[in-house]
Protein backbone atom coordinates (compact mmCIF):
# COMPACT_ATOMS: atom_id res chain seq x y z
CA UNK A 1 0.00 0.00 0.00
CA UNK A 2 2.91 2.35 0.74
CA UNK A 3 4.34 1.80 -2.73
CA UNK A 4 0.93 2.47 -4.29
CA UNK A 5 0.60 5.71 -2.33
CA UNK A 6 4.06 6.89 -3.38
CA UNK A 7 3.19 6.16 -7.00
CA UNK A 8 0.02 8.26 -6.67
CA UNK A 9 2.02 11.07 -5.07
CA UNK A 10 4.51 11.00 -7.95
CA UNK A 11 1.64 11.23 -10.43
CA UNK A 12 0.21 14.17 -8.49
CA UNK A 13 3.56 15.99 -8.45
CA UNK A 14 3.87 15.60 -12.22
CA UNK A 15 0.32 16.96 -12.61
CA UNK A 16 0.66 20.00 -10.34
CA UNK A 17 4.19 21.20 -11.15
CA UNK A 18 3.32 22.66 -14.61
CA UNK A 19 0.48 24.87 -13.36
CA UNK A 20 2.65 25.96 -10.41
CA UNK A 21 5.46 27.02 -12.74
CA UNK A 22 2.99 28.92 -14.93
CA UNK A 23 1.67 30.89 -11.95
CA UNK A 24 5.22 31.67 -10.80
CA UNK A 25 6.11 32.87 -14.31
CA UNK A 26 3.02 35.09 -14.49
CA UNK A 27 3.76 36.49 -11.04
CA UNK A 28 7.27 37.42 -12.16
CA UNK A 29 6.07 39.11 -15.38
CA UNK A 30 2.56 40.38 -16.17
CA UNK A 31 0.71 39.70 -12.90
CA UNK A 32 3.05 40.54 -10.05
CA UNK A 33 1.40 39.60 -6.76
CA UNK A 34 2.23 40.13 -3.07
CA UNK A 35 4.72 37.70 -1.57
CA UNK A 36 2.17 36.58 1.01
CA UNK A 37 -0.35 35.69 -1.69
CA UNK A 38 2.29 33.71 -3.55
CA UNK A 39 3.12 31.88 -0.33
CA UNK A 40 -0.53 30.88 0.06
CA UNK A 41 -0.44 29.50 -3.48
CA UNK A 42 2.71 27.46 -2.89
CA UNK A 43 1.38 25.95 0.34
CA UNK A 44 -1.85 25.20 -1.52
CA UNK A 45 0.13 23.41 -4.24
CA UNK A 46 1.76 21.15 -1.62
CA UNK A 47 -1.65 20.30 -0.15
CA UNK A 48 -2.91 19.67 -3.68
CA UNK A 49 -0.20 17.09 -4.35
CA UNK A 50 -0.72 15.17 -1.11
CA UNK A 51 -4.49 15.41 -1.40
CA UNK A 52 -4.56 14.14 -4.99
CA UNK A 53 -2.32 11.20 -4.09
CA UNK A 54 -4.48 10.13 -1.14
CA UNK A 55 -7.71 10.66 -3.06
CA UNK A 56 -6.57 8.61 -6.07
CA UNK A 57 -5.55 5.71 -3.85
CA UNK A 58 -8.79 5.96 -1.88
CA UNK A 59 -10.89 5.94 -5.05
CA UNK A 60 -9.17 2.75 -6.23
CA UNK A 61 -9.64 1.05 -2.85
CA UNK A 62 -13.18 2.17 -1.99
CA UNK A 63 -15.21 3.96 -4.67
CA UNK A 64 -14.47 1.58 -7.52
CA UNK A 65 -15.27 -1.74 -5.81
CA UNK A 66 -18.37 -0.26 -4.14
CA UNK A 67 -19.72 1.15 -7.40
CA UNK A 68 -19.07 -2.02 -9.38
CA UNK A 69 -20.66 -4.22 -6.71
CA UNK A 70 -23.77 -2.04 -6.57
CA UNK A 71 -23.96 -2.05 -10.37
CA UNK A 72 -23.84 -5.84 -10.49
CA UNK A 73 -26.50 -6.19 -7.79
CA UNK A 74 -28.92 -3.69 -9.31
CA UNK A 75 -28.55 -5.28 -12.74
CA UNK A 76 -29.77 -8.61 -11.36
CA UNK A 77 -32.83 -7.22 -9.58
CA UNK A 78 -36.18 -7.24 -11.36
CA UNK A 79 -37.81 -4.56 -9.22
CA UNK A 80 -37.74 -1.47 -11.44
CA UNK A 81 -39.55 0.69 -8.86
CA UNK A 82 -36.85 -0.08 -6.30
CA UNK A 83 -34.14 0.86 -8.81
CA UNK A 84 -35.88 4.16 -9.61
CA UNK A 85 -36.30 5.16 -5.98
CA UNK A 86 -32.83 4.02 -4.91
CA UNK A 87 -30.97 5.86 -7.65
CA UNK A 88 -33.05 9.02 -7.39
CA UNK A 89 -32.36 9.28 -3.66
CA UNK A 90 -28.69 8.42 -4.21
CA UNK A 91 -28.33 11.05 -6.94
CA UNK A 92 -29.96 13.76 -4.80
CA UNK A 93 -27.90 12.93 -1.71
CA UNK A 94 -24.48 12.91 -3.36
CA UNK A 95 -25.24 16.07 -5.34
CA UNK A 96 -26.43 18.09 -2.35
CA UNK A 97 -23.14 17.28 -0.65
CA UNK A 98 -20.91 17.96 -3.70
CA UNK A 99 -18.32 20.65 -2.72
CA UNK A 100 -18.02 22.02 -6.30
CA UNK A 101 -21.72 22.84 -6.38
CA UNK A 102 -21.46 24.84 -3.16
CA UNK A 103 -18.63 26.89 -4.69
CA UNK A 104 -20.80 27.75 -7.70
CA UNK A 105 -23.91 28.46 -5.62
CA UNK A 106 -22.06 30.99 -3.47
CA UNK A 107 -21.14 32.96 -6.60
CA UNK A 108 -24.67 33.14 -8.08
CA UNK A 109 -26.72 36.07 -6.73
CA UNK A 110 -30.49 36.41 -6.58
CA UNK A 111 -31.08 32.73 -5.82
CA UNK A 112 -30.68 31.27 -2.29
CA UNK A 113 -27.84 28.75 -2.18
CA UNK A 114 -29.98 25.84 -0.99
CA UNK A 115 -32.67 26.54 -3.59
CA UNK A 116 -30.09 26.32 -6.38
CA UNK A 117 -28.42 23.26 -4.82
CA UNK A 118 -31.76 21.49 -4.30
CA UNK A 119 -32.84 22.20 -7.88
CA UNK A 120 -29.60 20.85 -9.29
CA UNK A 121 -29.81 17.78 -7.04
CA UNK A 122 -33.31 16.95 -8.25
CA UNK A 123 -32.12 17.24 -11.85
CA UNK A 124 -29.20 14.89 -11.19
CA UNK A 125 -31.42 12.39 -9.38
CA UNK A 126 -33.96 12.21 -12.20
CA UNK A 127 -31.36 11.86 -14.95
CA UNK A 128 -29.29 9.36 -12.98
CA UNK A 129 -32.38 7.15 -12.92
CA UNK A 130 -32.78 7.71 -16.65
CA UNK A 131 -29.13 6.81 -17.28
CA UNK A 132 -29.39 3.59 -15.25
CA UNK A 133 -32.59 2.52 -17.01
CA UNK A 134 -30.91 3.23 -20.35
CA UNK A 135 -28.13 0.80 -19.48
CA UNK A 136 -30.52 -1.88 -18.28
CA UNK A 137 -32.88 -1.54 -21.25
CA UNK A 138 -30.09 -1.19 -23.84
CA UNK A 139 -31.31 2.17 -25.18
CA UNK A 140 -28.70 3.78 -27.49
CA UNK A 141 -26.98 6.73 -25.83
CA UNK A 142 -26.82 8.85 -28.97
CA UNK A 143 -30.61 9.10 -29.36
CA UNK A 144 -31.08 10.27 -25.76
CA UNK A 145 -28.29 12.82 -26.06
CA UNK A 146 -29.83 14.27 -29.23
CA UNK A 147 -33.30 14.48 -27.69
CA UNK A 148 -32.33 16.02 -24.38
CA UNK A 149 -29.79 18.51 -25.72
CA UNK A 150 -32.42 19.68 -28.20
CA UNK A 151 -34.77 20.11 -25.23
CA UNK A 152 -32.08 22.05 -23.35
CA UNK A 153 -31.62 24.56 -26.16
CA UNK A 154 -35.35 24.99 -26.69
CA UNK A 155 -35.95 25.67 -22.98
CA UNK A 156 -32.93 28.01 -22.81
CA UNK A 157 -34.59 30.45 -25.22
CA UNK A 158 -37.34 31.04 -22.62
CA UNK A 159 -34.94 31.51 -19.68
CA UNK A 160 -33.26 34.81 -18.73
CA UNK A 161 -30.08 35.39 -20.73
CA UNK A 162 -28.01 35.66 -17.56
CA UNK A 163 -29.13 32.24 -16.32
CA UNK A 164 -28.14 30.31 -19.44
CA UNK A 165 -24.43 30.35 -18.57
CA UNK A 166 -25.15 29.49 -14.92
CA UNK A 167 -27.32 26.55 -16.02
CA UNK A 168 -24.65 25.07 -18.28
CA UNK A 169 -22.01 25.66 -15.60
CA UNK A 170 -24.13 23.77 -13.04
CA UNK A 171 -24.17 20.74 -15.31
CA UNK A 172 -20.38 20.65 -15.19
CA UNK A 173 -19.74 21.17 -11.48
CA UNK A 174 -22.20 18.51 -10.27
CA UNK A 175 -19.95 15.73 -11.54
CA UNK A 176 -17.22 16.25 -8.95
CA UNK A 177 -14.44 14.12 -7.48
CA UNK A 178 -16.75 12.17 -5.15
CA UNK A 179 -19.62 11.39 -7.50
CA UNK A 180 -17.63 10.59 -10.65
CA UNK A 181 -15.61 7.53 -9.49
CA UNK A 182 -18.66 6.06 -7.77
CA UNK A 183 -21.10 6.63 -10.65
CA UNK A 184 -18.66 5.52 -13.34
CA UNK A 185 -17.88 2.31 -11.47
CA UNK A 186 -21.61 1.77 -11.13
CA UNK A 187 -22.01 1.95 -14.90
CA UNK A 188 -19.10 -0.42 -15.50
CA UNK A 189 -20.54 -2.96 -13.06
CA UNK A 190 -24.00 -2.80 -14.63
CA UNK A 191 -22.75 -3.13 -18.20
CA UNK A 192 -20.37 -5.99 -17.35
CA UNK A 193 -23.06 -7.97 -15.50
CA UNK A 194 -25.69 -7.39 -18.17
CA UNK A 195 -23.28 -8.67 -20.80
CA UNK A 196 -24.04 -8.74 -24.49
CA UNK A 197 -22.16 -7.57 -27.56
CA UNK A 198 -22.70 -3.90 -26.69
CA UNK A 199 -21.70 -4.03 -23.03
CA UNK A 200 -18.47 -2.09 -23.62
CA UNK A 201 -20.37 0.69 -25.37
CA UNK A 202 -22.76 1.00 -22.42
CA UNK A 203 -19.95 1.09 -19.84
CA UNK A 204 -19.89 4.86 -20.23
CA UNK A 205 -22.66 7.44 -20.49
CA UNK A 206 -24.09 7.65 -16.96
CA UNK A 207 -22.09 10.77 -16.13
CA UNK A 208 -23.03 12.25 -19.51
CA UNK A 209 -26.77 11.98 -18.93
CA UNK A 210 -26.50 12.96 -15.26
CA UNK A 211 -24.93 16.25 -16.37
CA UNK A 212 -27.95 17.22 -18.50
CA UNK A 213 -30.49 17.19 -15.65
CA UNK A 214 -29.02 20.17 -13.75
CA UNK A 215 -28.96 22.30 -16.92
CA UNK A 216 -32.68 21.78 -17.57
CA UNK A 217 -33.57 22.22 -13.90
CA UNK A 218 -31.63 25.49 -13.48
CA UNK A 219 -33.06 26.91 -16.72
CA UNK A 220 -36.58 26.36 -15.34
CA UNK A 221 -35.51 27.82 -12.00
CA UNK A 222 -34.21 30.92 -13.79
CA UNK A 223 -37.66 31.56 -15.20
CA UNK A 224 -38.90 31.86 -11.62
CA UNK A 225 -36.15 33.95 -10.01
CA UNK A 226 -34.90 35.80 -13.12
CA UNK A 227 -31.69 37.27 -11.64
CA UNK A 228 -30.13 39.80 -14.00
CA UNK A 229 -26.76 40.85 -12.63
CA UNK A 230 -23.98 39.62 -10.41
CA UNK A 231 -21.45 41.55 -8.41
CA UNK A 232 -17.85 40.41 -8.61
CA UNK A 233 -16.83 38.27 -5.68
CA UNK A 234 -15.00 40.19 -2.99
CA UNK A 235 -12.83 37.17 -2.22
CA UNK A 236 -9.76 38.59 -3.91
CA UNK A 237 -6.23 37.52 -3.26
CA UNK A 238 -5.32 37.49 0.40
CA UNK A 239 -2.14 39.14 1.63
CA UNK A 240 -0.33 37.66 4.57
CA UNK A 241 2.59 39.34 6.26
CA UNK A 242 4.33 36.31 7.75
CA UNK A 243 4.66 32.58 7.27
CA UNK A 244 2.65 31.77 10.39
CA UNK A 245 -0.27 33.82 9.01
CA UNK A 246 -0.28 31.72 5.83
CA UNK A 247 -0.40 28.49 7.79
CA UNK A 248 -3.07 30.01 10.05
CA UNK A 249 -5.23 30.69 6.98
CA UNK A 250 -5.06 27.02 5.98
CA UNK A 251 -5.59 25.83 9.55
CA UNK A 252 -8.72 27.97 9.79
CA UNK A 253 -10.10 26.56 6.53
CA UNK A 254 -9.35 22.87 7.21
CA UNK A 255 -12.29 22.25 9.60
CA UNK A 256 -14.72 23.90 7.17
CA UNK A 257 -13.73 21.69 4.26
CA UNK A 258 -13.50 18.64 6.51
CA UNK A 259 -17.15 19.20 7.35
CA UNK A 260 -18.06 19.56 3.67
CA UNK A 261 -16.26 16.36 2.67
CA UNK A 262 -17.73 14.42 5.59
CA UNK A 263 -21.18 15.56 4.46
CA UNK A 264 -20.37 14.58 0.88
CA UNK A 265 -19.13 11.11 1.84
CA UNK A 266 -21.95 10.41 4.29
CA UNK A 267 -24.47 9.26 1.61
CA UNK A 268 -21.93 6.83 0.17
CA UNK A 269 -21.11 5.45 3.61
CA UNK A 270 -24.84 4.99 4.28
CA UNK A 271 -25.22 3.18 0.96
CA UNK A 272 -22.28 0.90 1.85
CA UNK A 273 -23.71 0.05 5.29
CA UNK A 274 -27.19 -0.71 3.96
CA UNK A 275 -25.84 -2.66 0.99
CA UNK A 276 -23.47 -4.75 3.11
CA UNK A 277 -26.18 -5.42 5.69
CA UNK A 278 -28.62 -6.57 2.99
CA UNK A 279 -26.27 -8.59 0.77
CA UNK A 280 -23.12 -9.46 2.76
CA UNK A 281 -21.23 -9.05 -0.51
CA UNK A 282 -17.87 -7.98 0.89
CA UNK A 283 -15.77 -10.27 3.04
CA UNK A 284 -14.18 -8.89 6.20
CA UNK A 285 -10.84 -8.17 4.53
CA UNK A 286 -12.50 -6.48 1.55
CA UNK A 287 -14.67 -4.40 3.85
CA UNK A 288 -11.63 -3.32 5.84
CA UNK A 289 -9.85 -2.27 2.65
CA UNK A 290 -12.88 -0.23 1.57
CA UNK A 291 -13.03 1.50 4.96
CA UNK A 292 -9.34 2.39 4.75
CA UNK A 293 -9.96 3.67 1.22
CA UNK A 294 -12.78 5.89 2.45
CA UNK A 295 -10.44 7.38 5.05
CA UNK A 296 -7.85 8.08 2.35
CA UNK A 297 -10.57 9.66 0.21
CA UNK A 298 -11.73 11.83 3.12
CA UNK A 299 -8.26 13.08 4.08
CA UNK A 300 -7.21 13.53 0.46
CA UNK A 301 -10.23 15.61 -0.50
CA UNK A 302 -9.99 17.77 2.63
CA UNK A 303 -6.36 18.61 1.80
CA UNK A 304 -7.15 19.08 -1.89
CA UNK A 305 -10.13 21.40 -1.36
CA UNK A 306 -8.32 23.42 1.30
CA UNK A 307 -5.37 23.88 -1.05
CA UNK A 308 -7.39 24.98 -4.07
CA UNK A 309 -9.82 27.22 -2.17
CA UNK A 310 -7.30 29.02 0.05
CA UNK A 311 -4.30 28.95 -2.26
CA UNK A 312 -5.61 28.72 -5.84
CA UNK A 313 -8.98 30.53 -5.94
CA UNK A 314 -7.72 34.02 -4.96
CA UNK A 315 -4.66 33.69 -7.21
CA UNK A 316 -6.84 32.82 -10.21
CA UNK A 317 -8.98 35.92 -9.70
CA UNK A 318 -5.89 38.09 -9.07
CA UNK A 319 -4.16 36.98 -12.28
CA UNK A 320 -7.31 37.47 -14.37
CA UNK A 321 -7.92 40.99 -13.09
CA UNK A 322 -4.25 42.03 -13.33
CA UNK A 323 -3.83 40.89 -16.93
CA UNK A 324 -7.23 42.19 -18.08
CA UNK A 325 -6.54 45.67 -16.70
CA UNK A 326 -3.02 45.78 -18.16
CA UNK A 327 -1.95 47.17 -21.52
CA UNK A 328 -2.03 43.67 -23.00
CA UNK A 329 -5.43 42.15 -22.15
CA UNK A 330 -5.24 39.96 -25.26
CA UNK A 331 -2.60 37.90 -23.41
CA UNK A 332 -5.51 36.34 -21.53
CA UNK A 333 -6.24 34.19 -24.59
CA UNK A 334 -2.76 32.65 -24.62
CA UNK A 335 -2.58 32.42 -20.82
CA UNK A 336 -5.97 30.72 -20.79
CA UNK A 337 -4.89 28.16 -23.39
CA UNK A 338 -1.64 27.41 -21.55
CA UNK A 339 -3.32 27.10 -18.16
CA UNK A 340 -6.10 24.97 -19.66
CA UNK A 341 -3.64 22.53 -21.23
CA UNK A 342 -1.96 21.75 -17.91
CA UNK A 343 -4.69 22.28 -15.31
CA UNK A 344 -6.78 19.34 -16.50
CA UNK A 345 -3.96 17.09 -15.28
CA UNK A 346 -4.64 18.32 -11.74
CA UNK A 347 -8.31 17.25 -11.79
CA UNK A 348 -8.57 14.18 -9.50
CA UNK A 349 -11.45 12.51 -11.36
CA UNK A 350 -9.68 12.82 -14.73
CA UNK A 351 -7.13 10.19 -13.70
CA UNK A 352 -9.94 7.90 -12.53
CA UNK A 353 -11.68 8.22 -15.91
CA UNK A 354 -8.49 7.66 -17.88
CA UNK A 355 -7.65 4.49 -15.95
CA UNK A 356 -11.15 3.12 -16.47
CA UNK A 357 -11.06 3.86 -20.19
CA UNK A 358 -7.72 2.07 -20.53
CA UNK A 359 -9.01 -0.94 -18.58
CA UNK A 360 -12.34 -1.24 -20.42
CA UNK A 361 -10.69 -0.90 -23.84
CA UNK A 362 -7.92 -3.33 -22.93
CA UNK A 363 -5.28 -0.65 -23.48
CA UNK A 364 -6.47 0.29 -26.97
CA UNK A 365 -7.19 3.80 -25.65
CA UNK A 366 -4.31 4.62 -23.33
CA UNK A 367 -4.33 7.02 -20.40
CA UNK A 368 -1.78 9.15 -22.24
CA UNK A 369 -4.02 9.44 -25.33
CA UNK A 370 -7.03 10.36 -23.21
CA UNK A 371 -5.05 13.00 -21.30
CA UNK A 372 -3.80 14.50 -24.54
CA UNK A 373 -7.33 14.76 -25.93
CA UNK A 374 -8.62 16.31 -22.71
CA UNK A 375 -5.71 18.78 -22.59
CA UNK A 376 -6.44 19.94 -26.13
CA UNK A 377 -10.11 20.34 -25.29
CA UNK A 378 -9.37 22.26 -22.09
CA UNK A 379 -6.89 24.60 -23.81
CA UNK A 380 -9.39 25.43 -26.55
CA UNK A 381 -12.25 25.94 -24.08
CA UNK A 382 -10.36 28.38 -21.83
CA UNK A 383 -9.03 30.32 -24.83
CA UNK A 384 -12.62 30.62 -26.12
CA UNK A 385 -13.77 31.72 -22.67
CA UNK A 386 -11.21 34.53 -22.65
CA UNK A 387 -12.29 35.55 -26.16
CA UNK A 388 -15.90 35.72 -24.96
CA UNK A 389 -14.89 38.03 -22.10
CA UNK A 390 -12.65 40.28 -24.21
CA UNK A 391 -14.97 40.64 -27.19
CA UNK A 392 -18.40 40.13 -25.61
CA UNK A 393 -19.17 36.99 -27.65
CA UNK A 394 -22.57 35.49 -26.65
CA UNK A 395 -22.43 32.02 -25.12
CA UNK A 396 -24.91 30.74 -27.72
CA UNK A 397 -22.48 31.62 -30.51
CA UNK A 398 -20.06 29.05 -29.08
CA UNK A 399 -22.11 26.29 -27.48
CA UNK A 400 -24.70 25.82 -30.23
CA UNK A 401 -22.11 25.13 -32.97
CA UNK A 402 -20.02 23.20 -30.45
CA UNK A 403 -22.78 20.82 -29.42
CA UNK A 404 -23.90 20.51 -33.04
CA UNK A 405 -20.41 19.28 -33.96
CA UNK A 406 -20.24 16.98 -30.91
CA UNK A 407 -23.62 15.39 -31.61
CA UNK A 408 -22.83 15.14 -35.31
CA UNK A 409 -19.60 13.26 -34.55
CA UNK A 410 -21.62 10.71 -32.58
CA UNK A 411 -22.97 9.39 -35.90
CA UNK A 412 -19.52 8.57 -37.30
CA UNK A 413 -17.44 7.40 -34.31
CA UNK A 414 -17.64 4.02 -32.53
CA UNK A 415 -20.39 4.19 -29.87
CA UNK A 416 -17.99 3.64 -26.98
CA UNK A 417 -16.14 6.86 -27.86
CA UNK A 418 -19.37 8.85 -27.68
CA UNK A 419 -19.97 7.57 -24.14
CA UNK A 420 -16.37 8.26 -23.13
CA UNK A 421 -16.45 11.75 -24.66
CA UNK A 422 -19.67 12.90 -23.00
CA UNK A 423 -18.52 11.44 -19.67
CA UNK A 424 -15.19 13.22 -19.99
CA UNK A 425 -16.97 16.56 -20.37
CA UNK A 426 -18.40 16.22 -16.87
CA UNK A 427 -15.17 14.87 -15.43
CA UNK A 428 -12.96 17.67 -16.79
CA UNK A 429 -15.08 20.38 -15.14
CA UNK A 430 -14.13 19.50 -11.56
CA UNK A 431 -12.87 21.44 -8.53
CA UNK A 432 -9.89 22.98 -10.34
CA UNK A 433 -12.33 24.54 -12.81
CA UNK A 434 -14.65 25.84 -10.11
CA UNK A 435 -11.91 27.19 -7.85
CA UNK A 436 -9.28 28.45 -10.33
CA UNK A 437 -10.66 28.86 -13.84
CA UNK A 438 -14.01 30.39 -12.85
CA UNK A 439 -12.29 32.96 -10.56
CA UNK A 440 -9.80 33.59 -13.42
CA UNK A 441 -12.74 34.38 -15.70
CA UNK A 442 -14.47 36.52 -13.06
CA UNK A 443 -11.28 38.47 -12.38
CA UNK A 444 -10.77 39.01 -16.12
CA UNK A 445 -14.35 40.20 -16.50
CA UNK A 446 -13.96 42.62 -13.57
CA UNK A 447 -10.70 43.92 -15.05
CA UNK A 448 -12.30 44.98 -18.34
CA UNK A 449 -15.63 45.99 -16.80
CA UNK A 450 -17.72 43.31 -18.49
CA UNK A 451 -21.05 41.74 -17.54
CA UNK A 452 -20.22 39.10 -14.95
CA UNK A 453 -23.40 37.08 -15.37
CA UNK A 454 -23.26 36.73 -19.15
CA UNK A 455 -19.49 36.84 -19.77
CA UNK A 456 -17.68 35.27 -16.81
CA UNK A 457 -20.17 32.49 -16.15
CA UNK A 458 -20.04 29.97 -18.96
CA UNK A 459 -16.40 28.96 -18.57
CA UNK A 460 -17.43 25.68 -16.92
CA UNK A 461 -19.90 25.10 -19.75
CA UNK A 462 -17.15 25.41 -22.35
CA UNK A 463 -14.82 23.20 -20.31
CA UNK A 464 -17.54 20.55 -20.29
CA UNK A 465 -18.22 20.94 -24.03
CA UNK A 466 -14.77 20.91 -25.66
CA UNK A 467 -13.77 17.33 -24.65
CA UNK A 468 -16.95 16.05 -26.34
CA UNK A 469 -15.36 17.07 -29.63
CA UNK A 470 -11.70 16.27 -29.01
CA UNK A 471 -12.29 12.79 -27.57
CA UNK A 472 -14.65 11.87 -30.41
CA UNK A 473 -12.12 13.16 -32.94
CA UNK A 474 -9.62 10.82 -31.26
CA UNK A 475 -12.14 8.02 -31.75
CA UNK A 476 -12.60 8.97 -35.40
CA UNK A 477 -8.85 8.95 -35.99
CA UNK A 478 -8.60 5.60 -34.23
CA UNK A 479 -11.32 4.13 -36.43
CA UNK A 480 -9.68 5.37 -39.61
CA UNK A 481 -6.31 3.95 -38.56
CA UNK A 482 -7.72 0.54 -37.72
CA UNK A 483 -9.94 0.31 -40.79
CA UNK A 484 -6.96 -0.87 -42.85
CA UNK A 485 -6.64 -4.02 -40.74
CA UNK A 486 -5.22 -5.31 -37.47
CA UNK A 487 -2.05 -3.79 -36.08
CA UNK A 488 0.84 -6.12 -35.34
CA UNK A 489 2.94 -6.01 -32.22
CA UNK A 490 6.52 -7.04 -31.67
CA UNK A 491 7.27 -10.40 -30.18
CA UNK A 492 3.74 -11.78 -30.48
CA UNK A 493 2.23 -9.30 -28.01
CA UNK A 494 -1.52 -9.21 -27.53
CA UNK A 495 -3.01 -6.42 -29.62
CA UNK A 496 -6.47 -5.01 -30.08
CA UNK A 497 -8.52 -4.30 -33.16
CA UNK A 498 -11.67 -2.21 -33.20
CA UNK A 499 -14.17 -3.71 -35.60
CA UNK A 500 -17.01 -1.92 -37.38
CA UNK A 501 -19.54 -2.96 -34.75
CA UNK A 502 -17.65 -1.04 -32.09
CA UNK A 503 -16.39 -4.03 -30.11
CA UNK A 504 -12.90 -4.77 -28.91
CA UNK A 505 -11.51 -8.15 -29.87
CA UNK A 506 -8.18 -9.53 -28.71
CA UNK A 507 -5.93 -11.06 -31.30
CA UNK A 508 -2.42 -12.43 -30.93
CA UNK A 509 0.08 -11.27 -33.49
CA UNK A 510 1.63 -13.99 -35.49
Amino acid sequence: MKEALMEKIREAVASVIPITLIVLLLSATVASMPVGTLLLFLVGAVLLVVGMGLFSLGADMAMMPMGEALGRTFTRTKNILFIVLAFFVMGVMVTVAEPDLSVLARQVPGIPDMVLIGTVAAGVGFFLVLAVLRTLLRVPLRGLLLFFYLAVFIVSFFAPNGMVAVAFDSGGVTTGPITVPFIMALGLGMAATRGGSDSEDDSFGIVALSSIGPVLAVLVLGMIYRPQEVVASSGGAQDVAATHEAFAAFAHALPEYAGEVLLALAPIVVVLVVYQWATRTFKRRQLGRICVGLVYTLVGLVLFLTGVNVGFMPVGQYIGQAVASSSYPWLLIFIGALVGWFIVQAEPAVHVLNRQVEEVTGGAVSQKAMLRALSVGMAVSIALSMCRILFGIPLYAVIIPGYAVALGLSFVVPPIFTGIAFDSGGVASGPMTATFLLPLAMGSCAGIGGNMMTDAFGVVALVAMAPLITVQIMGLVYRVRTAAGPQTGAGGDVILEYDTAGLYDEEVAA
